[in-house]
């Protein structure tokens, strides 16, 4: 069997993607960067997985993002990424920024799940090895665990940039009460809070809500945005499509075979989503996409961006088609005041 062409990274790569300083640190990220939390598990083509890995750096995306359970399995997209790393991207590895992220179910028995100390550095040991390298650029706690005190949650992520193993860190799905005191801590402990990663786009705005009931010391009067914006924290937001949902996919009315709203196993989507509220929002988003020159996934990945506070969104992608499309969304420009005026009314939650 023929080997794959070895690969070189284009150029001029970094001549067209926008880069934003991470808060107040000194990190830069790509405006979009790439999720490998669908489509580079073991039910994912290799060499389609290949494809796009190798088109984004081309295209400037410098972040790969993953956890330690994405897959299909556990720990394959981390695997595969190590795989593809090995293959291709090894030689620009200090041009890279990797992150994984350790929170969910992992591993059975009670040291496999949730923010205990043995859990999360145990996890980002299993992860350095899948991707087969001695420390990541950023390790979260992917959600907060309220059964574990918060003490031991950060100090965990702390003696990981202490021993070497990653160079900054992160939270991820934290309301703005406990992201203020993962701050402090940290802070405390001489590590600064990077970044944090929370889902948004327009239709769930959460962090934009300054009266989130978010079960840690009840309502909350600043939102996420504005904690992270004075303490100096990064955003990156993920799912700022909606599942799909706020790209061209589903304007027909119904969920297209093979697509995530159609299959029956998926848990964050379902055709019960295509309600006509949705189709008359989605449609009315989609002709202001159309007077941009955009698709309506680009207008959703340029309405997130809108906000300073927002560091990068996370797109993910099942083909080099579909990762263009995306980056594209960058070249139309920021949204003007009437653009945003007119889809004020269309961006709220569905339902």
């Amino acid at each position: 069997m023929p080997l794959a062409p070895r690969y070189l990274a284009a150029e001029d790569r970094y001549d067209t993607m926008q880069y934003r300083r991470t808060g107040r640190s000194g990190l830069d990220l790509p405006a979009l960067s790439l999720g490998l939390w669908h489509n580079f598990g073991d039910t994912s083509p290799f060499d389609t997985q290949r494809a796009i890995l190798r088109r984004a750096l081309d295209l400037g995306v410098t972040h790969f993002d993953l956890a330690n359970n994405y897959g299909p399995s556990y720990g394959a997209a981390e695997a595969n990424f190590g795989r593809h790393l090995a293959a291709d991207l090894k030689p620009y590895r200090d041009e890279l920024i990797l992150s994984t992220k350790a929170g969910y179910d992992m591993w059975p028995g009670p040291y496999g799940d949730h923010g205990s100390r043995k859990y999360l550095l145990a996890s980002l040991d299993q992860s350095l090895t899948r991707m087969g390298v001695d420390y990541v650029d950023v390790f979260y706690h992917h959600r907060p665990d309220p059964s574990t005190p918060l003490e031991e949650t950060m100090g965990a992520l702390a003696s990981a940039v202490r021993q070497g193993k990653a160079l900054y860190v992160g939270v991820s799905n934290y309301s703005p009460a406990r992201t203020r005191d993962a701050a402090r801590i940290l802070g405390e402990l001489g590590v600064p809070l990077l970044i944090h990663q929370p889902s948004y786009s327009m239709f769930n705005r959460h962090i934009e809500d300054p009266a989130h009931e978010d079960g840690y010391d009840g309502v909350q009067r600043e939102s996420l945005l504005d904690v992270v914006g004075e303490l100096g924290v990064g955003t990156i937001v993920f799912s700022p499509l909606q599942q799909g949902l706020l790209t061209s996919k589903y304007l027909g009315g119904a969920a297209p075979e093979g697509s995530r709203a159609a299959r029956s196993d998926s848990p964050f989507l379902s055709d019960r989503a295509l309600t006509e509220d949705y189709l008359g929002r989605a449609k009315a988003l989609d002709d202001i996409a159309a007077g941009r020159g955009q698709t309506l996934a680009q207008l959703a990945l340029a309405w997130v961006l809108r906000d300073e506070r927002v560091t990068s969104a996370l797109i993910g992608a099942s083909s080099v088609a579909q990762l263009e499309d995306n980056v594209a969304a960058l070249t139309a420009g920021p949204l003007s005041a009437d653009e945003i005026a007119a889809i004020e009314p269309l961006a709220r939650p569905l339902g």
